[in-house]
């Protein structure tokens, strides 16, 4: 009997470890992708990159570092992939999705952040 219980409490013990394995793994997905975003409102609030009329976001600098870069190809190849998902969903062209979407990220750009309409300017 004593062989039974140390059997039971010792699945116990893995079956509670394999649980908490499961949460740690879901808490870091769930923070790694809060990370991007709190990364997102960081570069958009110190000016490092702003929204684009075709949809992505772009470097407002000539020479943005190489953490700048990897954020932004990250979020475009995520934009890039939703925005190709709606056009085949509703039969329509990337281009008028891309072109819609450019214009709704602009509209929703906080006075001082950053837009490309033609040249960097900051939103009034």
């Amino acid at each position: 009997m004593k062989n039974e219980s140390k059997k039971l409490s010792n699945n116990g013990l893995t079956h509670a470890g394999a649980m908490l394995r499961v949460l740690l793994l879901i808490a870091g997905l769930l923070t790694s992708g809060l990370a991007l975003a709190i990364e997102l409102d960081a570069a958009k609030a110190q000016g490092l990159v702003g929204e684009r009329v075709d949809g992505y976001l772009g470097a407002v600098s000539d020479n943005p570092s190489a953490e700048v870069k990897a954020l932004i190809e990250d979020v475009n190849g995520k934009r890039r992939d939703r925005y190709q998902a709606i056009a085949a969903k509703n039969n329509i062209d990337l281009a008028d999705v891309e072109a819609r979407a450019g214009q709704r990220a602009i509209e929703l750009t906080a006075s001082g952040g950053w837009v490309f309409q033609a040249r960097w300017q900051q939103k009034p």
